[in-house]
């Protein structure tokens, strides 16, 4: 039997290393450290062999990108997105936010590559732009403008999934909080767990992806679904694509909820754990190619 390839958390830490080391940030007002990000991802799919391309678009005079990879690409496939944006807030770090995305964005792509899982659909892997403020919610995101060219081209979307924020854990006895009571009697108390954010509108897909991330995952994996789009059930670039009815989900460690360097400048590479990190990815991962 073939020993299948696993999440690395070395390459991850490197991926997040360089990311929070940038200068300035990689901020929208920064465009010479968001095409050093660009470049980064490039070089990473060069040395894989993997096909990618960049969806460009313009805002206020300045043209941002979309690095998107395919596996197993095929004309008239049935297609799984793969995202993760990699801009940040303002002049911070940004190491969960969102840097351990694009950093699981990549070790996923490179899982891909190494186990050479036999599916007959394709996996297009897409590093977004613009998911920050001032542009969030509106149609200069990244994930807006790649979800709508899906749309325009007819194509046949099985469902996108996010990672966003997946770095932030905690194993001390209530670590984590709840914006509401009922919520804290439905989840864990410690912060150690990763959670599938979605929508009940599409709640088949959502439960079927958590059931296959969860089976045999050496992390706690939980799941909600929100009634619909609004307050914390949208709060990414999976929210895009429910705007053109694809089913979408967000991979998350509740973000401001859990984290208190939020969109501060102590959200540093230091406060995430790696070996959470990898285990999020294989069980994602084992996931993606069940479809």
């Amino acid at each position: 039997m073939i020993k299948k390839a696993k999440a690395q958390k070395q390459r991850m830490y490197n991926d997040v290393e360089f990311l929070t080391t940038l200068t300035p940030s990689r901020s929208y007002n920064n465009p010479e450290s968001l095409e050093k990000v660009c470049d980064y991802i490039k070089n990473e799919y060069r040395k894989l062999g993997i096909e990618y391309w960049e969806q460009t678009w313009e805002v206020n005079g300045e043209i941002y990108s979309n690095i998107i990879a395919s596996y197993n690409p095929g004309k008239n496939k049935k297609r799984l997105i793969v995202g993760a944006h990699y801009d940040v807030c303002g002049p911070q770090p940004g190491a969960d936010d969102n840097a351990s995305g694009v950093a699981g964005l990549l070790e996923t792509v490179r899982l891909f590559i190494e186990n050479k899982p036999k599916i007959d659909y394709q996996v297009d892997f897409v590093a977004y732009c613009l998911e920050e403020p001032p542009f969030f919610a509106s149609d200069k995101m990244g994930s807006y403008v790649h979800a709508r060219s899906l749309n325009k081209n007819n194509v046949d979307v099985i469902g996108m999934i996010c990672y966003d924020m997946i770095g932030y854990f905690s194993d001390k006895p209530n670590s984590q909080p709840y914006p509401t009571n009922e919520l804290a009697k439905l989840y864990p108390s410690k912060a150690n767990f990763i959670i599938l954010v979605g929508i009940q509108q599409y709640g088949s897909f959502n439960v079927k992806f958590y059931k296959n991330m969860s089976r045999k995952s050496k992390i706690d994996v939980q799941i909600i679904n929100f009634q619909d789009s609004r307050d914390l059930a949208g709060l990414s670039d999976h929210s895009n694509y429910w705007k053109f009815g694809y089913n979408a989900l967000m991979i998350n460690d509740t973000a401001f909820i859990r984290n208190p360097n939020y969109h501060m400048e102590t959200d540093t590479i230091d406060t995430l754990d790696f070996d959470k990190m990898s285990e999020v990815v294989n069980s994602a991962y084992r996931a993606m190619i069940k479809f």
